[in-house]
Parts: structure tokens; C-alpha cells; sequence
């Protein structure tokens, strides 16, 4: 068998090349069809923005609807001044149609004010000063229709019940008086029929309406505490930009010493975690209702009520000492691989050092995200808000309706069979849907929505790698540093990934969004399942949500190394990806040694910033801070301290993820300069001395040689320039 006429398995390895000093400059584009596939679809993304800035209306979001279709104070209409929602007759509001259609089945209307005391069409309609006020809850001026008429032809409610204004909404002013129910300070009222009712009668209507704006309560009361607080979130979103950065600089001289101290720092933080709560833990034991169970209480829209529960600070507990003791069993068994990676991250350091400007790109891929972030909730709100008004018929009759729940049009529904067949229904505003053409492809429209994000926000991250990519590349393959080092490598790399790779961005990034939809799909699937009596299916949708998981892992993994090698040679996405693999499986012993090491010291420096943070926004927002006394006054204090932590998670990836960049760069570079070069005073190496017994010690091999002749042999190692350093 001849061995040297084989094939190698994973591709022949680079060889020796005079010319080539780093990324490539006289280089073609790469992917052109799917580049104009993603012309195209940015294309379409934008005719579907204004698509749907044309027929959405967010004013269905901001304002109550009356019966009519209009909306309640809306700005420059006649119904400016009558911001609030009246509901003729509240006690239909308790039926469950009200749970289906989100709308209660009785004439509602827009209204100055809600009304402030209880009264019925029957004991006013002769006193004149009652009769005016009462006027204003009706839909027209009557003036000389008789009561009959009026409650026949449901121009008036039949009775007005001292209400409240909520969420825009008219809702009877229910309190407590002693054990009793009351309303307006009654135990009983008139339901304008000559029968009195129990104000506890009110309770069922009073729930099934407020239920279906509950949500909105939350997101308006989570509204007000971002405009209480949202300069507060911008100082500390500051602070966390300021920490990354300190971090980086110190990294960037004392990398060493500070990657043990981000080391014990998090482990410090985390253990500080365990004790805070475990303190509240033991100051709630004899607190009532402290010792309420998580299932018992059920699911509450206001979080802080979790907190003055044991079993949530015992849950606290419980992760937070998982996490520490992971995290200290890591760092005993990786505790030899962690003095490789320190030292990897310190060579980083030295190249980020070199191309400073590395450091500001996270702020242009954050202004991107931000654009497409921006971009992409605009035209959901607006695709969600072009829905038209669909009118039912609801008949408020003691004789039953075939046509009830039927779609119906105002306009004409006075002289229509409908309303002969069924004279006391009407006509009423019930959601905003619609069967028309536009309506019908709304599913698609926001499916098309969804999947241009994820494609636009993959290629944003794409492009911050390649452009990393090529920087660093630049500064690995100069022989000579700094001074071989082009000038503004980042903003040159900028623009070869632009002009030619613009298709290769987008291949990687649309196979990267397929997959990711794919998941979310799957995440859709089994919400719609988790009432299913299925185990199969269910068994089946896990194992297809764990498999689309790993391989969404994996492409980011070839994505990023792909990238890297279409950076340095400018070649397609297919040929980059087949041969950043085939290098990491012929160096597979270094990558075993160095995979995800890197990124564990990273990811804790992450940590360290979002914790710090995290404490400092708990101890001000919650209050607990003493002398602390300019915290605004809030409904969620977890609100600003949530999206603080989120925020300075996302600046802190974005600000370490350069040195990941850089540390996976410099190592494909490496594994490179293995194969093209020997090390003789011909084909020396590229890479610091450093960098070369960082990498020799961590596969305990030898930097053989393979001189090109005789001659080579006898040239020492040591001849090679140290400027490289």
C-alpha cells in the first residue's frame, strides 16, 4: 500500500507561500447570488415597512374603541375631549363572550368624564337638571322621545352607576363596606328596570372587562416606570460601559493578573449572592404568608410579590450554589488549560493593543442591532394594527337572535333583514380582524418580518466578525510589529467585507436564521402542546428542540471560524467553512485544549460586570440602600434592575467578545503559520516567540520543522527576528 499516494482526510496542509503576507488584497466577490437574494429580500423588508406604515394604525393600541369604531380622545377629532370608554349596561360585561372577543356584547361610547353618581333613566327623566347630565351618556340628543322609545331604540343607557376611570374605561366604583360589597357607597342599586340589585352583582362584569386589559394595566404601570426611571437605566448602562472598558484596559496591561482576579471576584459575588439570600430567607420565617408555596400562590403580574415568599429565596439559594460550585470545579480540573488560556488572552491583549480601534467596533454593531431592532418592533406594531374593525350583531333582547355573533355593517344595519328579524339587536364594534385579501396575508407578513430580523441581525454579527477577523489577521501575519501593520486595519477590513463578501455574510447568517426560526417554531409548537396528553409527541418535539439546538451551536462555531479564513483569502463561503474545519481537525489536540477555556474566562469577566452592576441597581432601585434617597418612586423596581442587568450583559459581550474574536483569529493564524512555515531563517515563523511556547506547551509536541534543504538544518532557530514580539 503506498501511503505517500493517499489522500489526506482532512485536505493537504498549507504550504509555503513567499508571497503571501496575510489577508489578500487582489481578491473577487464571493457569493453573488445569494447577495442579490439578500438585496432582494431587504427589498421586500422595506415594501412590507411601508406596507405596513400605510394601513397600520397604533392608535387601536393607544385608544379605547367605542361601538362606533372611533377611538376615545384621539388627538384632532371631535372626540379629543372624551378620552373614556361608558359602558351602557356594565352587567353584560359578565357574559363569557367577553373572554372570546374581548369586547363586552352592549353599546359603549366616549364620555368627558365617567359618571360620579348612580341614577336611573326612569328617576330623572322629569327633573331637568339631572336630565342634562344624564343627556351626556347618550348616543344622540333626545329631546322628545319618550322613555319608551329611548330604552326601545337604545339611544340611552338605562342606568348610570357611579364609576371609575381604568385604563380609559368606565368601571363601577366597587368598595368594602364592613363585609358588604358597595358601589357608590351603596350596598344595592338600580338596574334601571324598577329592580334592585346587589352592588356584589357588579363583581362578574367587573372582572370579565378588566381581565382582558389586565396585560395592558401591566405594560402601561411597566411604561410609567421607564419614563420614572429611564435616566437612571442610562447612568447605569454608563456605568457597565465604563466597567467593560476599564476591564479591557486593564486586561489589555495586566491580563494575568486581572483574569484571577475577575476569577475570585465572581466567585466572591456569587458567594455574596448565597448569603444575602439566605439572610432573607431566615428573616421571613416567621413573616404570615411567608410560607406559602410557588404553586399555591400561582402566577402574579407583580414579581415583587415573589420576593416576600421563602420558597423563592430558597430556589435563589439553590441555583446560586450550583453555579458556585460548578464554577469552582471548573477551575480545579481546568486549572492547567486556564494558565494556557491566561496566556493566549495575554498575546491578545497585545495584538488588541496594536489595533485600538478594535475596541469602539461593539458601538457600530450596536447601532446597527439597534436600527434593525428598531426597525423590525415598528413593523410589528403596525403589521398587528392593521387589522379592520369587525362589527357582530349582539342582541340585547329577552328573545333569543339567529343572527347573533353574526358580522354585520353599521352603516345600513338599520334597514336590513338582520335588524327585522331581530329589532332590539344591534350593530357593534366587536375586534379588529377582518377576511379581507390584505388580512389574509398578514400571517405571512409577519412571519416575513420575523425572518428578516433574525437574517439582518445574524448578517450585523457576521459582519463585526469578518471585520475583526481581518484586522487581526492583518496584525498576526506582519512580520515586523507594529510597523509592518497596515494602516486602519479595522476601517480597511470594514470595507473588503463590504464590497466583496457582502453574499458570503449573508449565506452564513441566512442558514444560521433558518435554523433559528426553525426553533422558534418549535418553541410555538410546544406551547400550543403543553395541555397535549401525547408523551410521544411531546418526547419528539424535546429531542427536535435539543438537535436544533446543537446544530444552531455548531454553525455559529462554523460561521465564526469560516469568517476568519474568508477574511484572510477572500474565498466563498463553502470553500472557507470546508477549510477552516479541515484545519481545526488537523490541529484537533490544540482546539481540545484551548476549546471554550478562553470563553469561560471571558464569559466570567461577563459575569463580574453584570454582577457589580446588578447589586449596585438592586440596592438603589429596591430602596435598601441607606442614605440613599433620590430612587424614583416606582410600580416594579424589578423593571429598571432587569433591563440594567440585560443591558450591561449585552455591552459587556459586545466589549469582550473582541478579545474572543481576536483569541480564535490569532489561533487559526497560528495553526497556519505551522503549516506554511519551518521556523529556518527561509520560512520563518510569523508568530511571537511567545505565542509559539504558549501553544508548544499545551500539546506538549515539538515545533518540528521540515527545512526546504540541507542548508536549512544547520540554521539555529534563534536567528529569527524578535522584532515579531
Amino acid at each position: 500500500m503506498n501511503i505517500e499516494n493517499e489522500e489526506p482526510k482532512y485536505g493537504e496542509p498549507r504550504k509555503y507561500d513567499p508571497n503571501f503576507k496575510g489577508p489578500i488584497q487582489n481578491r473577487g466577490c464571493t457569493d453573488i447570488i445569494c447577495c442579490i437574494l439578500f438585496i432582494i429580500a431587504i427589498v421586500g423588508y422595506v415594501a412590507v415597512g411601508i406596507l405596513a406604515w400605510s394601513q397600520g394604525d397604533p392608535r387601536k393600541v393607544i385608544y379605547p374603541t367605542s361601538s362606533r369604531g372611533e377611538f376615545c380622545g384621539q388627538v384632532g377629532t371631535p372626540l379629543e375631549n372624551k378620552p373614556f370608554l361608558f359602558y351602557f349596561n356594565i352587567l353584560k360585561c359578565a357574559n363569557p363572550v367577553v373572554l372570546v372577543q374581548f369586547q363586552c356584547p352592549t353599546t359603549q361610547l366616549c364620555v368627558e368624564k365617567c359618571p360620579d353618581r348612580s341614577m336611573s333613566l326612569l328617576s330623572v327623566r322629569n327633573n331637568e337638571k339631572d336630565w342634562a347630565y344624564y343627556k351626556t351618556f347618550c348616543k344622540e340628543d333626545v329631546k322628545t322621545q319618550t322613555v319608551q322609545e329611548i330604552l326601545k331604540n337604545q339611544l340611552c343607557p338605562a342606568v348610570l352607576i357611579a364609576s371609575k376611570p381604568f385604563t380609559r374605561r368606565c368601571f363601577p366604583a366597587l368598595g368594602l363596606k364592613g363585609n358588604e360589597i358597595t358601589v357608590g357607597n351603596q350596598t344595592t342599586f338600580d338596574d334601571g328596570v324598577n329592580q334592585n340589585r346587589k352592588a356584589s352583582d357588579l363583581l362578574p362584569a367587573v372582572k370579565n372587562a378588566t381581565i382582558v386589559i389586565e396585560t395592558r394595566m401591566v405594560v402601561m404601570k411597566i411604561f410609567e416606570d421607564y419614563t420614572q426611571s429611564w435616566y437612571w437605566i442610562v447612568i447605569g448602562l454608563v456605568i457597565a460601559t465604563v466597567l467593560s472598558l476599564i476591564f479591557i484596559v486593564l486586561l489589555r496591561f495586566l491580563a494575568g493578573i486581572m483574569v484571577w482576579i475577575m476569577i475570585i471576584l465572581v466567585v466572591l459575588v456569587i458567594g455574596y449572592g448565597i448569603i444575602h439570600c439566605s439572610i432573607e430567607y431566615v428573616h421571613l420565617k416567621n413573616a404570615p404568608g411567608a410560607n406559602i408555596t410557588l404553586r399555591e400562590l400561582g402566577f402574579q403580574m407583580d414579581l415583587s410579590v415573589y420576593l416576600h415568599i421563602r420558597q423563592t429565596w430558597l430556589a435563589f439559594i439553590i441555583i446560586l450554589a450550583i453555579v458556585e460550585l460548578v464554577i469552582i470545579l471548573l477551575l480545579i480540573f481546568l486549572r492547567n488549560r486556564i494558565r494556557i488560556a491566561i496566556a493566549l488572552i495575554k498575546e491578545a491583549s497585545r495584538a488588541i493593543g496594536h489595533v485600538m480601534s478594535s475596541l469602539f467596533y461593539p458601538l457600530f454593531t450596536f447601532a446597527l442591532l439597534a436600527v434593525v431592532i428598531a426597525y423590525w418592533t415598528i413593523t410589528a406594531v403596525f403589521l398587528s394594527t392593521s387589522n379592520e374593525p369587525v362589527y357582530r350583531v349582539f342582541n340585547e333582547g329577552s328573545k333569543a337572535c339567529f343572527h347573533s355573533n353574526t358580522t354585520c355593517h353599521p352603516e345600513n344595519y338599520t334597514d336590513s333583514d338582520m335588524k327585522k328579524d331581530c329589532p332590539e339587536s344591534q350593530c357593534l364594534f366587536a375586534f379588529y380582524g377582518g377576511e379581507s385579501h390584505y388580512h389574509k396575508y398578514l400571517i405571512f407578513l409577519q412571519f416575513y418580518n420575523v425572518f428578516l430580523f433574525f437574517w439582518c441581525a445574524n448578517f450585523v454579527t457576521a459582519l463585526g466578525q469578518m471585520t475583526l477577523a481581518g484586522a487581526f489577521a492583518s496584525y498576526y501575519w506582519a512580520f515586523n510589529k507594529p510597523d509592518d501593520i497596515p494602516a486602519c486595519p479595522v476601517f480597511a477590513s470594514l470595507g473588503r467585507a463590504l464590497r466583496y463578501h457582502t453574499g458570503t455574510l449573508a449565506f452564513g447568517s441566512l442558514i444560521l436564521s433558518i435554523i433559528q426560526v426553525i426553533r422558534v417554531l418549535l418553541e410555538y409548537l410546544d406551547h400550543k402542546l403543553k395541555g397535549a396528553e401525547n408523551k410521544f409527541a411531546k418526547f419528539l418535539l424535546c429531542c427536535l428542540k435539543c438537535c436544533f439546538w446543537c446544530l444552531e451551536k455548531f454553525i455559529k462555531f462554523l460561521n465564526r471560524n469560516a469568517y476568519i479564513m474568508c477574511a484572510i483569502y477572500g474565498k466563498n463561503f463553502c470553500t472557507s467553512a470546508r477549510d477552516a474545519f479541515f484545519l481545526l481537525m488537523r490541529n484537533v489536540i490544540r482546539v481540545a485544549v484551548l476549546d471554550k477555556v478562553t470563553d469561560f474566562l471571558l464569559f466570567l469577566g461577563k459575569l463580574l460586570v453584570v454582577g457589580i452592576v446588578g447589586v449596585m441597581s438592586f440596592f438603589f432601585f429596591s430602596g435598601t440602600a441607606k442614605g440613599v434617597d433620590v430612587a424614583p418612586n416606582l410600580h416594579y423596581y424589578w423593571v429598571p434592575i432587569l433591563t440594567i442587568v440585560v443591558g450591561s450583559y449585552l455591552i459587556a459581550h459586545g466589549f469582550f467578545s473582541v478579545y474572543a474574536m481576536c483569541v480564535d483569529t490569532l489561533f487559526l493564524c497560528f495553526c497556519e503559520d505551522l503549516e506554511r512555515n519551518d521556523g529556518s531563517a527561509a520560512r520563518p515563523f510569523y508568530m511571537s516567540t511567545t505565542l509559539r511556547d504558549i501553544l508548544s506547551k499545551s500539546t506538549e509536541e515539538p515545533m518540528t520543522r521540515s527545512p526546504s534543504s540541507p542548508q536549512d538544518e544547520e540554521i539555529p532557530l534563534k536567528m529569527q527576528k524578535d522584532s515579531r514580539e
